[in-house]
C-alpha cells in the first residue's frame, strides 16, 4: 500500500508555519492565506487517501476471506464444468446452422481450441493451485490474486468466442504463462525440486496454445500446435495421474485389509513415461509415418502394463477410484489408434477423441469431483447420478470414435455432444453448490 507519512509531515511543517491570531482565515494576512488554504487542502486529500486506503485494505482483506476464492478449485473447477456444457452446445448448434457467432472464424478450430486449451487450462488450473500448497507447504493462492486469474481465463475465452488476430492471441496466451509462472515460483520458493518436473509439461502446454494462433495466422491450420497440446497434458495425466490413481488406489485398499498393494512410482515408471514422451514427439512431428505407429505401440503396452500393476479391478467397489483406472485405459487405447493411422488416417480422429473425451474427459472429471469432495468436507463416495454422468462421457467417447471411424450418420455426433453436455451438467447441478458455499465440518 501507498505511504501517506511524507505528505502529512509536510502538513504538519505548514502547521507550524502559520502563525494566525484564532488560527482561523480571517485573522491571516494574504501570504498566511495561501498556507492556510494549502494545509486545509492538503489535509482533506491525506484524510481522504486514508479513508481510500483503508477501504481498499478491507475489501481486499473481504475477497481473501470470501469462501469461492479461498481455494483454486473452487472458481476453476465451477467455471471449467460449465464451459464444459457451453461450448459443446454452442458449438453443435453452429455447425448445424441453428446460431451464427464467430468463433474464431472457424467453428472447428474453435472447438478444438477451447475443448484443448479453454476447458482443460481451467481444471489444469485449478488441480494444481489446490495440489501445490500440500506439495510445497505453502498458503494457497486465494483473494485477489486468484480472481486476477478467472478473470483472465473468462477474457480469453470470450476473445476466442468472437473474433480472431493477435489481440485474441495475447488475452488468450496470457492465462497459462500466468498459470506457469505462479507454479513455477511455489515450487522453487519452497525448494520442492521433486515436483520441478510438472513444470516441463505445463510449459509445453503454454507454448503449444501460442503456437496454436501463430499456425493459424500463417497457415491457417493448427495441426502440430494441437499435436503439441494433446502430447503435453497426456504427458500430464501419465505423470501426475499415474502417481495419485495408484496412491489413492494403495490407501483405499490399506484400508480394506488388503495385502494386495499397487507399488509406488520407480524406475518401471520413469522409462515408461520417457518411452511415451518420445513417441509423442515423433508423433507431433511425423504422426503417419511407421517408425511413429511403432513407437506410439510400444507406449500403448507400457502404460497398460502399468495401469495393470496398480490393482484396478480391486477398486470396482468404490466408483471414483475405478473411474480413474477406467479413463486412464483410454491413454493406451488412444495411443494405439493413433499408432495404426498410417494405415487409415480415420484412426486418427478416432485415437484424438478417445483420449480428449474418455482419458482426458474422464480422467479430469473424477479428479474434479473427488477434489471438490475431499476440500469441502465431504465423504469421498460417488451416487447414481455421478456414476451414470461418468458413463456417459465413456459413451460420449465411444460415440464420436465410431463417428470418425465408420462414417456414422450426423446424429451420432450429436449424440456425443449430448452426453457431454449431459454428464457436465450433472457435475454442475451437484457439485457447483459446494464450490459456491463454505465447507462443511468434521
Amino acid at each position: 500500500m501507498m505511504s501517506f507519512a511524507p505528505y502529512a509531515a509536510e502538513i504538519g511543517g505548514l502547521d507550524a508555519k502559520l502563525n494566525c491570531d484564532g488560527g482561523t482565515e480571517q485573522n491571516c494576512g494574504s501570504a498566511q492565506r495561501l498556507i492556510y488554504h494549502k494545509l486545509n487542502f492538503g489535509a482533506a486529500c491525506y484524510a481522504g487517501a486514508v479513508q481510500w486506503n483503508t477501504i481498499m485494505s478491507r475489501r481486499l482483506m473481504s475477497l481473501h476471506q470470501t469462501t469461492f476464492f479461498s481455494y483454486g478449485f473452487r472458481p476453476m473447477f465451477l467455471g471449467a464444468s460449465l464451459f464444459a456444457i457451453l461450448s459443446v452446445l454452442v458449438w453443435i448448434l453452429t455447425i448445424r446452422g441453428a446460431v451464427d457467432l464467430p468463433l474464431y472464424d472457424d467453428p472447428y478450430l474453435w472447438h478444438t481450441h477451447e475443448m484443448l486449451f479453454g476447458y482443460i487450462s481451467a481444471v489444469l488450473t485449478g488441480f494444481l493451485l489446490t495440489a501445490v500448497p500440500s506439495w510445497t507447504g505453502r498458503t494457497p493462492v486465494a483473494g485477489s490474486l486468484l480472481l486476477g486469474l478467472t478473470v483472465l481465463w473468462i477474457a480469453g475465452r470470450a476473445a476466442m468466442l468472437w473474433g480472431s488476430g493477435w489481440n485474441v492471441a495475447v488475452v488468450d496466451a496470457l492465462f497459462l504463462f500466468a498459470v506457469l509462472a505462479i507454479i513455477a515460483r511455489e515450487i522453487v520458493a519452497s525448494r520442492n525440486w521433486r515436483n520441478l518436473m510438472v513444470v516441463g509439461p505445463v510449459s509445453v502446454f503454454a507454448l503449444a496454445n501460442l503456437g496454436f494462433h501463430i499456425e493459424v495466422a500463417q497457415t491457417g491450420y493448427a495441426e502440430y500446435s494441437t499435436r503439441a497440446g494433446f502430447a503435453g497434458i497426456t504427458v500430464l495425466l501419465m505423470l501426475i495421474g499415474g502417481r495419485i490413481t495408484p496412491a489413492f488406489t494403495r490407501s483405499w485398499l490399506k484400508k480394506q485389509g488388503s495385502s494386495h498393494l499397487p507399488p509406488t512410482f520407480g524406475r518401471f515408471d520413469a522409462v515408461s513415461l520417457l518411452i511415451s514422451v518420445l513417441a509423442l514427439v515423433l508423433w507431433i512431428v511425423w504422426p503417419d509415418t511407421y517408425y511413429c505407429g511403432g513407437l506410439l505401440s510400444v507406449a500403448a503396452f507400457l502404460q497398460a502394463v502399468r495401469l495393470g500393476r496398480w490393482r484396478g479391478l480391486r477398486t470396482f467397489s468404490n466408483p471414483i477410484l475405478f473411474a480413474l483406472h477406467g479413463c486412464f485405459a483410454m491413454i493406451p487405447l488412444g495411443l494405439l489408434m493413433l499408432a495404426a493411422a498410417p494405415l487409415d488416417w480415420a484412426f486418427y480422429a478416432a485415437g484424438l477423441h478417445v483420449i480428449g473425451i474418455a482419458a482426458i474427459g474422464g480422467m479430469t472429471f473424477a479428479v474434479m469431483l473427488r477434489a471438490s469432495m475431499g476440500h469441502t468436507g465431504r465423504p469421498l463416495k460417488s451416487d447414481g447420478w455421478m456414476n451414470a454422468a461418468l458413463i456417459a462421457l465413456v459413451l460420449a467417447a465411444g460415440a464420436r470414435a465410431a463417428w470418425s471411424l465408420w462414417g456414422l450418420p450426423a446424429w451420432m455426433l450429436d449424440m456425443s455432444a449430448t452426453l457431454w453436455i449431459l454428464s457436465f451438467g450433472v457435475f454442475a447441478f451437484r457439485v457447483g453448490p459446494w464450490l459456491l458455499r463454505p465447507s462443511k465440518t468434521p
